[in-house]
């Protein structure tokens, strides 16, 4: 077998993997930095997107592209939505507590999961993508003639996976201008610096908050909308997504959004280089290995801030 088209192969699995989890960890950093709350029910605000886009696409039909693009619109904005709801309903009301709000959120994944089995099933339903044309993956080679390039039969990729590449590239560098050059990213950052000095600013820290967690769902729904043409809708999809999210966070650091993306490369590579030569399992397991030398050696994660 030879070795570097299985590497490219790999490594452009592993960055699809881990475009879509950065996503969705960076929602769930980011709920954590500004509110300090775990959301335990981020993986089923996943799979609620990836049912949601299925339910859109359906409805509308017509093109592919018609209907994945207004899934691609529609889908994150119900669930953030349902975020700020939920925020408003019932993370406002037991104060944010940290104990309180965990337990609040195994209930809310709970409703969630199973108001999804009642109304939408138990089969898992694909999306069409808006456009999935097959490239083959070359390789290079010195031979006695000088450079060859090879074509190998059946081994390649699809365009859609490297446009949803591309894609979660764009929405990551605009999450970094929305914290770092605006308004608004100022405000949430103030408020997680020092919830009481800000309200003495005059900053409606409840307003952000629900903004908060509302735009962490949404970054989980739209995730799920990339995927759910790969991987097909189904209402228990958001366990794996969930723990791989919370290995991120912990790997980069809590709070840490460019830790948060770093760590979901590393996994993400790791976990599509594994899968292709051995078996996906065994990654999962390197992926929480990784996670226990990090608790051991850094605490704080990769970027994380140190506590002293």
């Amino acid at each position: 077998m030879e070795l570097a088209p299985y590497l490219i192969l790999g490594s452009i699995e592993g960055l699809v993997t881990a475009a879509v989890l950065a996503l969705m960890a960076v929602g769930l950093s980011l709920v954590f930095g500004v509110m300090r709350v775990v959301n335990v029910a981020h993986g089923e605000f996943f799979m609620l997107g990836a049912v949601l886009a299925w339910f859109v696409a359906d409805m509308i039909g017509g093109h592919p592209a018609i209907s994945f693009v207004a899934a691609l619109f529609i889908a994150p904005v119900l669930v953030g939505s349902l975020a700020v709801v939920a925020d408003t309903m019932i993370l406002k009301r037991i104060k944010y507590d940290p104990e309180r709000t965990i337990v609040a959120t195994i209930g809310l994944l709970y409703i969630i999961q199973q108001v999804t089995l009642m109304t939408y099933g138990s089969n898992a339903r694909p999306v069409e993508p808006p456009f999935n044309q097959r490239i083959s993956i070359p390789w290079f080679e010195w031979t006695e003639s000088g450079l060859s390039m090879y074509w190998p039969w059946g081994l390649g990729t699809t365009t859609y996976k490297l446009a949803v590449i591309g894609f979660a590239v764009i929405l990551l560098l605009a999450i970094w201008v929305l914290m770092t050059r605006t308004r608004i990213g100022l405000i949430m950052r103030a408020t997680q610096l020092d919830r009481d000095v800000a309200q003495a600013y005059g900053i409606n820290v409840d307003r952000v908050y629900a903004l908060v967690f509302g735009l962490g769902a949404g970054l989980a729904a739209l995730a799920a909308v990339l995927i759910v043409p790969i991987q097909q809708a189904h209402y228990l999809m958001g366990h794996d997504p969930l723990l791989l999210s919370f290995i991120v966070v912990i790997i980069g650091g809590l709070g840490s959004l460019a830790g948060t993306v770093v760590a979901a490369v590393l996994i993400g590579l790791s976990d599509g280089l594994i899968s292709v030569f051995f078996t996906p399992t065994l990654a999962k397991i390197i992926a929480t290995l990784i996670v226990t030398f990090v608790l051991i050696f850094r605490p704080s994660g990769l970027l994380g801030k140190h506590n002293p």
